[in-house]
């Protein structure tokens, strides 16, 4: 899966001269730090960090964020990226941009499987936080938040691509997933795309969870989707504490957890073929290869 072009150049200078035309207080070196999918990634500073679409089709995801994020993020028990500022259009770049906090830390994939214990017990308190109804006027994705029988063709296809032995043990998994009873509860307030590089581990002492990054994709539906990750994050005792510690939202026995199985084959699939994220995200997509063979 190639990255979509960018729609506009975006580089330090621009975003340097629209800091200084803007919000002149917020000062500091610029640094360019990622490119992705959605959204160019600067830091400013030592404590900030500026997020700008790259592409139309991102454009209302940052959006989202600005409009939804400063209500959300004191509800939560764990820093968030939520903005400080938020940028109009000008000089040329022609969408609405983030200024946010610079969270010191490590993408969870830095951090061995086996020592996420605590991370999964943080987490699972996070999303029992944040799984809460969300109001009609939340966002809604096209991809996030549905029923997994609307996803079945593209995961059909993505199945496809995969090594036929790799693909067998996710089509087993994806059978009996698929036909989980379907969500009958109200639309909650979802991340939308909870995977170990939008988690922040501490830097010293033990993994703890320092905050959840990018939310771009935040949105309403079926919470099963964030619940992917206890098979995406954790080895079978993480995904336990996980589990029991969002069990006050999503109580063990609720076929919640089947259809989350189900996210997680759509989305370690997509992390087994996505080469542009590189080894990191290859090596989420295995992790989940390996839990699906074991169990």
């Amino acid at each position: 899966m190639q990255t979509p072009p960018a729609e506009v150049d975006i580089d330090a200078s621009l975003i340097a001269a629209l800091l200084q035309d803007q919000f002149p207080a917020l000062t500091g070196e610029v640094r360019i730090v990622a490119s992705g999918w959605d959204n160019v990634i600067a830091r400013v500073g030592r404590d900030l960090c500026v997020r700008m679409p790259r592409r139309a089709l991102s454009a209302p995801l940052v959006q989202h964020e600005a409009d939804w994020m400063p209500g959300l993020a004191p509800l939560l028990p764990v820093d968030v990226s939520t903005p400080v500022a938020i940028g109009e259009p000008g000089l040329g770049y022609p969408w609405t941009w983030l200024v946010c906090p610079w969270f010191d830390g490590r993408p969870l994939t830095e951090v061995a499987v086996d020592d996420r214990i605590q991370v999964a017990k943080q987490l699972g308190a996070f999303v029992s936080a944040l799984h809460r109804p969300a109001p009609e006027d939340a966002p809604v994705s096209l991809w996030r938040g549905i029923p997994l029988a609307d996803v079945a063709l593209p995961v059909g296809e993505r199945l496809t691509r995969l090594p036929p032995a790799d693909a067998a043990t996710l089509v087993a998994v994806w059978a009996r997933s698929v036909d989980a009873p379907p969500y009958d509860g109200p639309p909650m307030w979802l991340h939308g795309d909870l995977h170990p590089l939008n988690l922040l581990a501490s830097l010293e002492g033990a993994p703890a969870l320092r905050a959840v990054i990018d939310w771009g994709d935040v949105c309403r539906g079926d919470p099963a989707t964030d619940l992917a990750i206890a098979w995406l994050a954790f080895d079978e005792r993480g995904r336990e504490a996980f589990r029991t510690a969002a069990s006050g939202r999503h109580p063990l026995d609720d076929p919640i957890w089947d259809r989350a199985l189900g996210w997680a084959v759509s989305l370690g699939s997509l992390f087994m073929l996505d080469a542009e994220l590189g080894t990191a995200a290859h090596g989420i997509g295995e992790h989940f290869l390996t839990t699906c063979r074991i169990s």
